[in-house]
């Protein structure tokens, strides 16, 4: 079962989409949502490449290796950005993008 043997990356990349959208939402709600344009859209975009990520892992595609790698690179650049803003929810995204990412990196090798 495809699901079984990666359920810790499956679960990760979950937890990171979840994340993400906590944070984008939170962010929405921050004094200056212009200074958050770009963590909105790497949460959004970040949260999209996550859920793909667990799909294709469940569905064991011969693809995932693939999708799993653009998930860590996407994750990556996530982190580094909420991790510039003090706010709680940021802090928490890029917590939850790195584990994601080096899931993704321990799948697809």
């Amino acid at each position: 079962m495809p699901h079984q043997i990666n359920q810790a990356c499956i679960e990760a990349c979950n937890a990171c989409a979840t994340a993400c959208d906590h944070c984008f939402a939170s962010c929405l709600q921050e004094q200056d949502v212009k200074m958050m344009a770009r963590c909105i859209a790497l949460d959004a975009d970040c949260a999209a490449i996550c859920r793909l990520s667990a799909g294709y892992m469940a569905r064991g595609s011969q693809f995932a290796k693939q999708v799993c790698q653009q998930c860590a690179q996407i994750c990556d650049a996530c982190a580094e950005e909420c991790g510039k803003h003090r706010m709680d929810h940021c802090q928490a995204c890029a917590e939850a993008c790195r584990r994601c990412a080096e899931a993704c990196r321990a799948m697809a090798t």
